[in-house]
């Protein structure tokens, strides 16, 4: 079983957000268990501060490293990185400064035994959590959000659903975009004709052969025209 620890201030924010669909059902299965904590649990003063302002002036506020480490020690058992890798648990940040997620870094979170996530918030959070206790810094994409809870709900989706079991089908993770550097294949169903618009004869045929031909034509076509990055560093033989 994969367990997810998310830590943030807003645990509210998860109440149901995975009550559906694939992630419902990988919980229900015992796949996965996912649980969200208040950061200011491990805070220490009454007021149960969790940020301060950064040194060297700027604007904003940044999340202190104490609270974080307690939390994280607590959760995994460990409060170094080191001790965490070497035990097969990955500490995520999240964070607009991390590697971008992908899905060969969520097959590899999907093998772990237990992931704890990190939200971020206001302007960031103190560099020595990201330098010596987060095993992956990770970003959903090239853009600013107002705080990490919406990404962890992303990251875990994306994992939990290469989790073997979630899909009930041990081809369907296989056969998605990115599986293999390239966009899925264009889908197509019911009705056969629709404003005009048909659907491949390919498709109806029953060739299964050049179904398959037609897909992964389609798939590349599909991937040099919406996303020609990912096209240019496809392994793709001659044929």
């Amino acid at each position: 079983m994969l367990r997810f620890d998310i830590i943030t201030i807003f645990p509210e924010f998860f109440r149901t957000v995975f009550d559906f669909g694939i992630v419902r059902r990988a919980r229900a299965a015992g796949l996965v268990e996912i649980e969200a904590h208040d950061l200011r649990g491990w805070t220490k003063d009454k007021h149960k501060v969790v940020d301060d302002r950064p040194f060297g002036g700027g604007d904003g506020m940044v999340l202190k490293p104490e609270p974080i480490f307690e939390a994280v020690g607590h959760l995994a058992g460990a409060s170094e990185a080191q001790a965490l890798r070497e035990a097969g648990k990955r500490i995520v940040l999240l964070s607009p400064q991390g590697r971008v997620l992908t899905q060969e870094l969520a097959a590899g979170l999907a093998e772990a035994a237990h992931v704890v996530v990190i939200c971020g918030r206001y302007e960031g959070v103190d560099e020595r959590v990201a330098g010596a206790l987060a095993t992956d810094e990770v970003s959903i994409g090239d853009y600013v959000l107002s705080g990490g809870e919406p990404a962890a709900v992303v990251l875990v989706d994306a994992v939990v659903r290469l989790v073997p079991g979630a899909l009930g089908s041990e081809t369907s993770a296989v056969n998605e975009s990115f599986s293999e550097g390239l966009l899925d294949f264009p889908h197509y169903t019911r009705p056969p004709e629709y404003r005009g618009m048909g659907v491949p004869e390919v498709l109806t045929g029953g060739n299964h052969g050049e179904i398959a031909r037609w897909r992964r034509r389609a798939a590349i076509e599909k991937t040099r025209r919406n996303r020609p990055d990912l096209f240019e560093r496809a392994s793709l033989d001659e044929e």
